[in-house]
C-alpha cells in the first residue's frame, strides 16, 4: 500500500469507514487522531454514513477523500425500528447510496472498518476481493446485555425479559454478520482491549485480536500548552472530572452518590439527554454534591480541566477500554477507575491510579484524599506515562499494528 502523499485518491489502499462520526465520543476521537498517521502510510480513503464538521476539516488538510451520503443518515431509535432492526437496512442503503464508495473499493487493497451504528452495514457492498479488517470496540451492547435498557438512576426502562425477547431478531442478525465476517476469505476482528478480544469471544463464539487505541501528548500534554484557557471553570474545587454521555452504562448516578459526603464536586463532560440531565442535576442537588455540566469541549479545553482536577474518576459498566484513564495519566492527573473492565489494562492499582470496587464507597473517598497529596500525584503521573510508552499508544504504533493485521490477510 502506498501513502496518500504519494499517490491520489485512485490509488489502491486502505478504506477506513465507521458508519457515524455523530457521537464525536471516545471511538470518533481516536480514530480521527489516528488519520494523520493512516495517511502517512496508506492511500486512504475515510467512508461515513454521518460526517461531522471535525472530521470533514480533518480530511480536508490531510488531503484524504472523504465519502459520504448527500443527506447525512440517521440511526432510528423509535421502537419499532428497534425491534425490527431497521436500521441495519436503512444504513445498507444509505452506504450503496454513496457517490464514488462502489468505485474507490473497488481500487483498494482493504476496509479498516470500526463498529457503531451503520457500520457493519457496509460489508454487504465490500467485494470479498478485499481485506476486510473489524476494529470490534464492544459487542453490541444493547443487543447483549441490559445496561443500555436502564434509566440513567439504573431502573428498567420496561420489563427487561420482554426487552431481550423483543430483540431476538437483531440480536440473532448481529450474530450472523460477525460470523459471516469470519467466513470471509480475508478477514481479522480486533477488540481495542484484552477485556473486549474476551467479550467478543463469550458473545460470537469468534476469535478477536487486540489493537489498542492511542493517546497523544500533543492534546494532552504533561505541561499546559498556549492554547490551553487558564480561566477557572463555573464548578466548586476541589472537583472530579467524568467523561461520557450521562447514562447507567457510563455509572454517571453511581459517581455521584458515591461523592456524597467527600466534599469533591464532578465535572460531567459528555452531556445527555436534557430529561437525564435534570433528574442528574436533582440526584447532585439531593446528595449534596456540586455538578457542573460541560459544554462540548475543545482538546485544550478539555486538557485544562482535567488537570485542575483533584481526580479523573469513572464507574462505567464494562467500559471497552477507556481513554480516560490514559488522557489523565498524560495530563498528570489521578485516575480512580472501577475495577472492571478495560480500565484493568491500563491502570495499575496503587502504582498509576486506582482500581475499585464499585460499592466501596469508602475506599474511593480514601483514594480522593490520598489524590490530593502532591507526592501521589507526581508518582502516580510518572507510573502512567511510563504505563502510555509501555504500552505503546501511539498512533504510528497503532497504524504499524493495522499494517502486520493487514499483511497477515
Amino acid at each position: 500500500m502506498t501513502s496518500n502523499g504519494e499517490h491520489g485518491p485512485s490509488a489502491g489502499g486502505l478504506v477506513v469507514a465507521k458508519g457515524s462520526f455523530a457521537a464525536m465520543g471516545g471511538a470518533e476521537r481516536d480514530l480521527m487522531r489516528n488519520l494523520p498517521a493512516f495517511a502517512r502510510r496508506f492511500s486512504v480513503s475515510v467512508a461515513t454514513l454521518h460526517p461531522v464538521p471535525e472530521l470533514e476539516s480533518l480530511c480536508s488538510e490531510l488531503g484524504i477523500p472523504l465519502i459520504s451520503p448527500d443527506e447525512a443518515w440517521e440511526m432510528p431509535t423509535d421502537t419499532l425500528s428497534t425491534v425490527l432492526d431497521s436500521g441495519n437496512d436503512t444504513a445498507a442503503k444509505a452506504w450503496q447510496g454513496c457517490s464514488g464508495l462502489a468505485a474507490v473499493l473497488a481500487t483498494s487493497d482493504a476496509v479498516h472498518l470500526v463498529s457503531g451504528d451503520g457500520s457493519l452495514a457496509l460489508l454487504e457492498h465490500v467485494p470479498d476481493s478485499i481485506a476486510v479488517h473489524l476494529h470490534l470496540l464492544e459487542p453490541h451492547r444493547g443487543l447483549h446485555e441490559n445496561v443500555l435498557h436502564r434509566e440513567i438512576d439504573g431502573s428498567p426502562k420496561r420489563s427487561l425479559g420482554l426487552t431481550s425477547a423483543l430483540l431476538s431478531r437483531a440480536r440473532r442478525r448481529d450474530i450472523e454478520a460477525i460470523r459471516g465476517l469470519t467466513d470471509r476469505p480475508c478477514s481479522a476482528i480486533s477488540g481495542n482491549s484484552s477485556y473486549t478480544a474476551a467479550r467478543i469471544g463469550e458473545v460470537y463464539g469468534v476469535e478477536a485480536g487486540v489493537l489498542l487505541p492511542s493517546v497523544v501528548s500533543d492534546e494532552f500534554p504533561a505541561k499546559a500548552g498556549s492554547d490551553e484557557p487558564t480561566e477557572s471553570q463555573d464548578i466548586v474545587a476541589p472537583y472530579s472530572v467524568s467523561v461520557g454521555r450521562a447514562s447507567w452504562v457510563k455509572g454517571t448516578w453511581e459517581t455521584i452518590s458515591m461523592l456524597a459526603g467527600s466534599g469533591v464536586s464532578l465535572a460531567h463532560v459528555g452531556g445527555g439527554a436534557p430529561e437525564d440531565l435534570v433528574r442528574l442535576t436533582q440526584h447532585a442537588e439531593s446528595c449534596g454534591v456540586g455538578l457542573w455540566i460541560a459544554p462540548r469541549l475543545s482538546s485544550p479545553e478539555m486538557a485544562s480541566l482535567i488537570r485542575g482536577a483533584r481526580a479523573v474518576v469513572s464507574m462505567a459498566h464494562g467500559e471497552p477500554f477507556g481513554l480516560t484513564p490514559v488522557e489523565a495519566f498524560s495530563v498528570g492527573t489521578p485516575a480512580l477507575m472501577v475495577n472492571e473492565g478495560g480500565f484493568r489494562d491500563s491502570v495499575i492499582d496503587g502504582v498509576n491510579g486506582r482500581l475499585l470496587s464499585r460499592s466501596d464507597y469508602g475506599a474511593w473517598h480514601l483514594s480522593l484524599e490520598q489524590a490530593a497529596d502532591s507526592g501521589t500525584r507526581m508518582s502516580w503521573a510518572e507510573a502512567g506515562r511510563a504505563r502510555i510508552a509501555e504500552m505503546d499508544l501511539s498512533p504510528d504504533t497503532h497504524c504499524h499494528r493495522l499494517e502486520s493485521i493487514l499483511d497477515c490477510l
